[in-house]
């Protein structure tokens, strides 16, 4: 349990003492804020890169001698980035309407001063 303990302190050396751990408090919580939410990149085993992208061995060995896999081999060895893969997946992304009009409304005011 903890203990309370109970003391007479002037009214600024209680300011002074809450102040003070009111910035230590908001001094550690921007540290860890500072730290990176980023993964590290990671190299995956065929198994693992397999897993990641929720294929097959014999799907992932298929697109990668078909060259659409960013791959790294050493002796018989395939690795794969895991951050290679994350971009792989995002090309694949389909546009939205809204994208796609927004893109045309752009190239179009860009155009129309050649069409004049």
């Amino acid at each position: 349990m903890d203990k309370t303990v109970f003391i007479s302190l002037p009214i600024e050396d209680l300011q002074t003492v809450i102040i003070d751990c009111v910035n230590s408090c908001l001094k550690n919580n921007t540290q860890e804020s500072k730290t990176p939410t980023e993964q590290p990149e990671q190299l995956l085993t065929i198994q693992e890169a397999a897993q990641f992208l929720n294929l097959t061995v014999p799907t992932i060995y298929s697109k990668v001698s078909k060259g659409e896999l960013p791959v790294m081999k050493r002796s018989k060895r395939l690795y794969f980035s895991s951050v290679e893969l994350m971009e792989y997946l995002k090309e694949g992304r389909k546009k939205s309407n809204a994208e796609i009009e927004q893109e045309a409304n752009a190239y179009l005011s860009n155009n129309r001063k050649g069409l004049k």
